[in-house]
């Protein structure tokens, strides 16, 4: 796919997904479909919740293309694919009319992420027991990307923004070329939330919701994993990612270790952390894009043209991202 090709395809996502926006947001607000503030919130007033539906329609259409385009591993595997990521969507969109049981949530999730892992991810061959390892620890991260997605969830364009700056940064990548099956998905996932943010914007005017974090966390380490699969630089992506997987993991782990609840609601983040003390969202989006560019960004960039010392790369990635979540949730007085 050309330069100008890509970024028709980007510009169309974009576009598509904001003018969805418009009667998704009036269903909603018809529906009564609203986030009321509570003990994890970071807003004072109700907004609508569910607005994510239109990144998901926006990324099927997509998968559609790509289904019926066949792409270079046939479309058995790719219809695979698109029906899981849509019924992961689904459990959120269930999940934002009528929260289910967070264990039941888990094992829907553990479920789907299993069946990507089969049927979609190809892995090479290996002894029956190294076999069982690889695809449990695979079946994990995308259950792991998800839920991240959603705790991560919590500020105005936050996790928008993320995908966009994420998915952004690898399609820059000098020399980098994803995998054809990969290509129009990543390209529509951040046109959607390019045109998400029309409307999620400080100060948001609807919310994501269960069903957008769900789709977005899956189809993140969907694309990752498919282009690692295909050659494509796995230190690189991980880098990218690091504002929120730092920030999630050290988080659940510090929760844990304190032996607090760390399945509850909470506001221990230090995104959370940052707004609890007086920073705005637009403020909080701009700090995250410097960390992505200034930072990120270089670091994978470095990572993709030296492969042998992309491990150090995303050592320093991980030991400054740590430090400054360490600086801000010991800083930041709790709420």
């Amino acid at each position: 796919m050309s330069a100008l090709a890509a970024g028709l395809h980007f510009l169309a996502a974009a576009a598509l997904c904001a003018l969805l926006m418009v009667p998704i947001v009036r269903g909603l607000r018809r529906q009564g479909v609203l986030d009321h503030p509570n003990a994890r919130s970071l807003h004072a007033a109700p907004v609508p919740r569910g607005g994510g539906l239109a990144v998901v329609v926006t990324v099927m259409a997509a998968h559609a293309y790509g289904v019926a385009q066949g792409g270079a591993g046939g479309s058995g595997p790719l219809a695979a694919w698109a029906l899981i990521a849509l019924a992961c969507g689904a459990l959120g969109w269930l999940d934002d009319f009528r929260p289910r049981p967070a264990g039941l949530r888990l094992v829907v999730q553990f479920v789907l992420a299993a069946l990507f892992v089969t049927l979609v991810l190809p892995l090479p061959p290996l002894p029956p027991p190294l076999a069982v390892a690889a695809a449990s620890a695979l079946t994990v991260c995308v259950v792991w990307s998800v839920n991240l997605y959603n705790f991560m969830d919590g500020a105005d364009g936050f996790a928008a923004s993320q995908a966009l700056l994420g998915v952004g940064g690898a399609l820059l990548l000098p020399g980098t070329a994803l995998s054809a099956p990969v290509l129009p998905v990543a390209l529509a996932l951040a046109g959607a939330c390019a045109g998400f943010l029309r409307w999620n914007r400080p100060p948001a005017r609807v919310f994501m919701g269960d069903v957008g974090s769900y789709f977005i966390g899956f189809e993140l380490a969907a694309v990752a994993l498919l282009d690692i699969r295909a050659g494509g630089p796995a230190c690189a992506w991980l880098i990218l990612f690091l504002p929120f997987l730092v920030d999630a993991t050290l988080t659940l782990l510090w929760r844990m270790w304190r032996g607090q609840r760390w399945w509850a609601a909470h506001r221990d983040h230090a995104y959370q952390r940052l707004v609890i003390d007086g920073w705005s969202h637009a403020r909080l989006l701009g700090a995250l894009a410097v960390l992505n560019v200034g930072l990120c960004w270089p670091l994978a960039w470095w990572a993709r043209q030296q492969p042998s010392l992309a491990p150090v790369a995303l050592g320093i990635g991980v030991a400054l991202v740590a430090s400054l979540w360490a600086g801000i949730v010991m800083r930041a007085p709790r709420a």
